[in-house]
């Protein structure tokens, strides 16, 4: 990414496919300062090249909204990327060869920093011990991240850093918010800025326009969080929207954030067995972790709605969703209904749902920020999931469409590094949902990750490629456009161009997802692939 001292060029984009709801046939675009200036077909296009500063040729390519992410650790993403990524390790044994050659292949890191692993996939289903970790990494410090982020392993030299003591087991609550606090401390200035650079260029060149950067005092750090925000507005690359985790209303709008709200965590997740539940997990007995109860989100609503910004809260857990919908309704008998909703606050994740629960979000304008790739992992009847919770409690999570039915808004988002940046695929994933009767349109998924994303924050006039909307889009090699047909959310697909309905690609099991060509933000290109 280099630095804004570019204007936005004047550009008319040309014989492609443009997604926009202004026009369901259109060919062309004109942007103009920054703007999405007009769309429409490509015979009216000619009035417009004499006065442009530069003609794209599409040449048939598609051009839709660029994607917002909801959900983002951006460092920690581009640690990942530049770190040591456990994800496809096959078993413990493959795990721990890629630790010795991490190690041995970092000899100047201060602290080793690796992220992913997931013992439910593993045969036997046993993480790595504080004894295998010290051998693999001959006694240096070293930190490892389960993929859901709420645990952790550690080696002893990392845990004396910490100030604690010898602990077997992965780590969770406050004994890995100190070993992780620990772990990036060791992280440079430098270092963090390049992380945060390759975060945001891989996100460019996958379509994201924005990302939602969901920080905290128990997640980074204040110089994390404003050195990121001061990175997106001095260099090209995607907008992100900060949020910071903090109960301390003053601080998160001191630091820039726009919400006290994100990773505010009511409860932990599913994987570590930390996610607060009403009934014991199937494979432990114990109910999770609770962080916060409703007087603590009660005070926090009244605070930031009477502040002017969003609160909002991790919670997965169907004990930590009742826990938010009893606080944000106790602030609405306080401050008003009304206020509460126009707030938008919002919840993350929100994965284990009830019929009442959904009527309550919708009822208290809260939004849903939500994972689909997180079904994608751990759904199904033998998924992770499953293991935690049994099969018939699995099969109630993340219910997209009833979320839909209900008017609740969705924001969709990959939580990103607990799975990567991954745009069409989330909106395949929403599409075929492991569960059926939770599946939503490829349209809605559609419009979940790129409008959604802006009405989360408040933009009802972005993520649309329409007159006087912001020129956050992104070019696409991609197969056959499709028509959903309206009246069928998932299977029955048409092609009839009398549906005034602008197509997608198909994203059906099998089919190649899109390329991205192109992405531009503000008018500003940001992403260009090699070769294009």
């Amino acid at each position: 990414m280099s630095e804004r001292t570019d204007q936005p060029k004047t550009v008319l984009l040309r014989r492609g496919e443009v997604h926009s709801p202004a026009d369901p046939f259109a060919t062309a675009m004109v942007v103009e300062a920054g703007q999405v200036a007009w769309v429409g077909s490509e015979g009216a296009a000619d009035a417009f090249a004499d006065g442009v500063d530069e003609v794209v040729d599409l040449d048939g390519a598609l051009v839709t909204p660029a994607f917002t992410d909801a959900h983002v650790h951006t460092t920690s993403t581009g640690l990942s990327l530049t770190g040591l990524d456990l994800s496809g390790a096959p078993s413990l044994d493959a795990a721990l060869a890629l630790v010795r050659d991490f190690a041995a292949a970092r000899p100047g890191d201060r602290v080793l920093l690796g992220h992913g692993w997931d013992a439910a996939r593993w045969p036997g289903g046993r993480p790595p011990t504080r004894a295998e970790l010290d051998a693999a990494t001959g006694g240096r410090p070293l930190y490892l991240s389960r993929i859901d982020v709420h645990s952790a392993v550690a080696t002893s030299a990392l845990l004396h850093m910490a100030g604690l003591g010898a602990v077997d087991g992965p780590l969770t609550a406050d004994a890995h918010h100190a070993v992780r606090a620990a772990a990036f401390a060791a992280v440079t200035p430098a270092q963090r800025a390049d992380a945060q650079r390759a975060a945001l260029a891989q996100a460019a060149s996958l379509g994201i326009g924005s990302v939602h950067e969901c920080a905290g005092p128990q997640i980074s750090s204040e110089e994390d969080f404003t050195g990121l925000l001061r990175l997106a507005a001095e260099e090209a690359g995607p907008r992100v929207v900060g949020y910071w985790a903090e109960q301390d209303v003053e601080k998160a709008r001191e630091l820039g954030a726009v919400g006290a709200a994100g990773d505010l965590f009511v409860d932990g997740a599913l994987g570590s067995h930390t996610a607060c539940l009403h009934l014991p997990y199937n494979d432990v007995d114990h109910v999770g972790s609770a962080y916060l109860d409703a007087d603590a989100v009660a005070a926090h609503v009244v605070a930031c709605t009477e502040a002017g910004l969003q609160a909002g809260f991790h919670a997965i857990g169907d004990a930590a969703v009742t826990t938010v919908v009893e606080g944000v309704r106790a602030a609405a008998e306080k401050v008003g209904l009304a206020r509460v909703r126009a707030a938008r606050h919002r919840v993350e994740h929100a994965e284990m749902l009830t019929p009442q629960t959904v009527a309550a979000f919708a009822e208290l304008g809260l939004t849903a920020s939500v994972q689909p790739a997180f079904d994608a992992l751990w759904g199904g009847d033998d998924g992770m999931y499953a293991q935690r919770l049994g099969v018939e409690r699995a099969r109630t999570l993340n219910p997209f469409a009833a979320l839909l039915r209900a008017g609740v808004p969705l924001a969709f988002g990959s939580d990103t590094p607990v799975t990567p940046f991954d745009p069409w695929g989330t909106v395949r994933a929403a599409a075929f949902h492991r569960t059926p009767e939770h599946r939503v349109s490829v349209r809605a998924a559609f419009t979940a990750h790129t409008r959604g994303g802006w009405r989360a924050t408040g933009r009802d006039d972005a993520g649309v490629l329409v007159p006087g909307a912001p020129a956050d889009y992104a070019v696409w090699r991609t197969g056959d456009l499709v028509v959903q047909a309206p009246d069928d959310r998932v299977a029955r697909w048409s092609t009839d161009p009398r549906s005034g309905t602008p197509g997608l690609p198909d994203l059906g099991p099998g089919r190649d997802l899109p390329v991205c060509l192109r992405t531009v933000v503000g008018g500003r290109t940001v992403f260009v692939r090699p070769g294009e």
